[in-house]
């Protein structure tokens, strides 16, 4: 709201939420994106209807780890508290464990325009030295946060729900209303809403305090019969942001996810991993990868990579249980063991969650549904493989795009739709400068990762080699969200295969030995060198070009 903007005229637009259900936006779901949205736009002035169908806390097991790139972003949205007072966990960068060697890689240092220096962590460079030569100095770079999901999602609901531009309504979205002079327009929600036969509110949430269930003072309230009565909640706009499993995606933008592997989750306490500060990644050749990163003072989530029909989860061995004691236990550090061996201990399945590939919809797509005045957003619109913990910034950083896009003094009208139509085009483009990177990263970095092939274990090596060699700032820029140059991720990709090439080709022709006679040998040997170098190549143009042409086109 403008500052010229009267008590009486928040008060009026207040009421027609509350008992017309009508505002500027419809936004339903009241997770990440759609929090940041409603409160980006609530902020210029817009009226917004929140939509959740259910304000208790959430307890999931992704969303835990944000980048430096969505810290940057909740701090353009002014949300930059909601990640304070929830014994969030400062997060510098990655340790990775590659078989029996490991490595730490923290965020890089960046110059006063943001910019990450060329020679940073490069050996022997001024930068270098003034980091330290283990490269785990924490006092240069950006920093990301890990926490509890659910205390971050109330966080933000709290800040929406005490901005006097939102309305926060618990109800489940059954429907899009379409109609009016524009064929298939959408006008809003249809909505179920879960009433007490006497009366009674069900949600215990209000604008100044919280939005988490008090068991309490559920107890002190009489038990009584419930029942769903229809509703309906009307707006210009109508942004879906519903997640993962959307019940909207296939009517908006008929696009679906592929799932591959699902992540298994356990939560380990007090665990006694070192460095502190650090996101674990363990890369093994008998097991797939494992992320191990803490998110509360005592709490450490680990997340077990299984993909479909894997021999190792199958009943006869049994299954994911008896993949990750038999397995995974095995190729993690000696002190982590009993921990995992704790979190176990109940005897139940672990949680999961699907590991999705849903790229972004074709700009035509997008703007088709924008011109019928529905918006989908989130998990609902774009996924990547969360090996990489980019899910927040992308969903941050579409919040700040967008809400940018649809300012009023770029779009004074909500209700224009081709105005809207418009600005989702120009979204479409400006969001690839960080979500081409991410959504690249994550599905490369997972295929080299969980290699299953000769070629894949070799660009493997190689990816690990490269960041031993000191070449790992402008990649961890990338992964954290810091630089946004989609050409300088193909270069880095390509120079780890080179690189791969290269010492796969020294191993072939040397045989590890430098007397005369392995040279002589070495000659013999290297067209296998060069069939494997154009095996590799192949192999890592297959894995990247694919992926990265989805994500720019």
């Amino acid at each position: 709201m403008s500052a010229v903007a009267t008590e009486a005229v928040l008060d009026v637009r207040k009421r027609r939420r509350q008992r017309y259900h009508e505002a500027d936006v419809v936004i339903v779901g009241a997770g990440v994106l759609g929090c940041a949205l409603a409160y980006a736009l609530a902020d210029q002035g817009r009226s917004v209807l929140l939509l959740e169908h259910n304000m208790h806390e959430p307890d999931r097991i992704v969303g835990e780890l944000m980048q430096p790139g969505g810290v940057a972003s909740l701090h353009k949205l002014g949300l930059e508290e909601c990640i304070e007072n929830i014994d969030s966990v400062t997060c510098h960068g990655y340790h990775v464990v590659f078989d029996d060697q490991d490595i730490v890689i923290p965020y890089p240092p960046v110059d006063s325009d943001g910019h990450v220096p060329m020679d940073a962590y490069v050996p022997g460079s001024a930068e270098y030295k003034k980091i330290g030569n283990k490269r785990s100095d924490r006092s240069n770079g950006p920093e990301g946060r890990s926490f509890h999901h659910g205390r971050f999602i109330m966080q933000l609901r709290r800040k929406c729900l005490a901005h006097p531009n939102i309305t926060v309504v618990e109800t489940e979205v059954t429907g899009l209303i379409r109609g009016g002079p524009v064929p298939d327009e959408v006008l809003g929600v249809h909505t179920q809403t879960t009433v007490r036969l006497d009366g009674s509110p069900i949600s215990r949430f209000d604008a100044a305090a919280t939005a988490k269930k008090d068991k309490e003072s559920d107890a002190a309230v009489p038990s009584c019969p419930t029942t769903k009565t229809p509703d309906c909640f009307f707006g210009q706009l109508t942004v879906v942001a519903d997640g993962y499993a959307s019940n909207f995606r296939k009517e908006v933008l008929k696009s679906a996810p592929i799932v591959k592997s699902k992540f298994y989750a356990l939560e380990l306490i007090d665990c006694p991993l070192e460095p502190k500060g650090f996101g674990h990644v363990f890369i093994n050749s008998s097991a797939f990868p494992v992320l191990l990163y803490q998110i509360g003072s005592h709490e450490t989530r680990a997340l077990i990579d299984v993909p479909s029909n894997l021999p190792a989860a199958s009943v006869a061995n049994g299954g994911v249980r008896g993949y990750i004691r038999n397995v995974v236990i095995p190729s993690l550090p000696e002190n982590v063991h009993a921990c995992v061996e704790a979190a176990l201990a109940d005897g139940k399945i672990p949680r999961s969650m699907p590991n999705s590939w849903l790229p972004p919809a074709p700009r035509s797509a997008i703007t088709k549904a924008a011109s019928q005045g529905v918006i989908l957003l989130g998990d609902a619109y774009n996924m990547r493989h969360p090996l990489t913990g980019g899910g927040m910034t992308v969903a941050l950083n579409d919040a700040v795009v967008l809400s940018g896009l649809l300012s009023p003094d770029r779009v004074p009208d909500l209700g224009d739709h081709a105005a809207v139509a418009r600005a989702m085009g120009d979204f479409h483009w400006s969001r690839k400068r960080l979500t081409s990177i991410v959504n690249v990263l994550a599905q490369a970095l997972y295929a080299l990762f969980a290699a299953n092939s000769r070629p894949l274990r070799m660009l493997q090596q190689g990816c690990f080699q490269y960041f031993r060699r000191g070449w790992s700032a402008q990649p961890m820029g990338l992964l954290g969200g810091i630089i946004r140059k989609p050409l300088v991720l193909a270069y880095h990709f390509f120079s780890v295969a080179f690189l791969a090439i290269w010492l796969n080709t020294i191993e072939v022709v040397t045989g590890g030995s430098s007397s005369a006679g392995a040279a002589v040998l070495g000659l013999v040997k290297l067209p296998l060198a060069i069939a494997d170098g154009i095996l590799v190549l192949w192999t890592a143009c297959i894995v990247f070009l694919p992926v990265f042409w989805r994500e720019l086109r």
